[in-house]
C-alpha cells in the first residue's frame, strides 16, 4: 500500500492517511480480509508520529472501514464502495462549488471555466 501524504495539503495528516486507505478500498487496491501494516511499521515508514497513525486507524474503525484483532493487527471491512463514492464525491463537489464561486467573483465565463477543467483534468491522469 502506497500512502502519499502532502506538506502543501491543508488537512491534519491523520485525515490524510484515512483518505488513502479510504481511496485504496474504493479502488479494490486493499480488498476485506487484507492486513493493514502495523501502527509502528506505518509511522516509521511515513515519517511521522504513531500517536497520529492509531488516532488515523480508529477513525477507519469507527467508519467501519478497517477491524482489529487483538495482537495480530489491523483488517480490513468489507465496505460499502457505492457510499464510500457517494462520500467522496459530496466533498468534490463541496471543493469544486468554492472554484465556481471564486470564478464568478474574477468573472471567469464558464466556457473558461469548463476548458481548464478538462486541461487540468487531462494532464493529471
Amino acid at each position: 500500500m502506497n500512502i502519499v501524504l502532502r506538506e502543501s495539503d491543508s488537512m491534519p495528516i491523520y485525515e490524510q492517511i484515512v483518505r488513502e486507505i479510504k481511496n485504496a478500498i474504493i479502488k479494490k487496491i486493499m480488498l476485506p480480509g487484507d492486513m493493514l501494516p502495523s501502527i509502528r511499521s506505518l509511522a516509521k515508514d511515513l515519517e511521522i508520529s504513531v500517536i497520529t497513525t492509531k488516532r488515523a486507524y480508529e477513525e477507519l474503525e469507527k467508519q467501519d472501514l478497517i477491524y482489529s484483532m487483538a495482537g495480530k493487527g489491523f483488517y480490513v471491512k468489507e465496505p460499502n464502495r457505492e457510499r464510500l463514492r457517494e462520500e467522496r464525491l459530496r466533498q468534490i463537489e463541496a471543493k469544486m462549488m468554492d472554484v465556481i464561486r471564486e470564478c464568478k467573483e474574477l468573472g471567469v465565463p464558464l466556457e473558461e471555466l469548463s476548458s481548464i477543467w478538462q486541461a487540468l483534468y487531462e494532464n493529471e491522469m
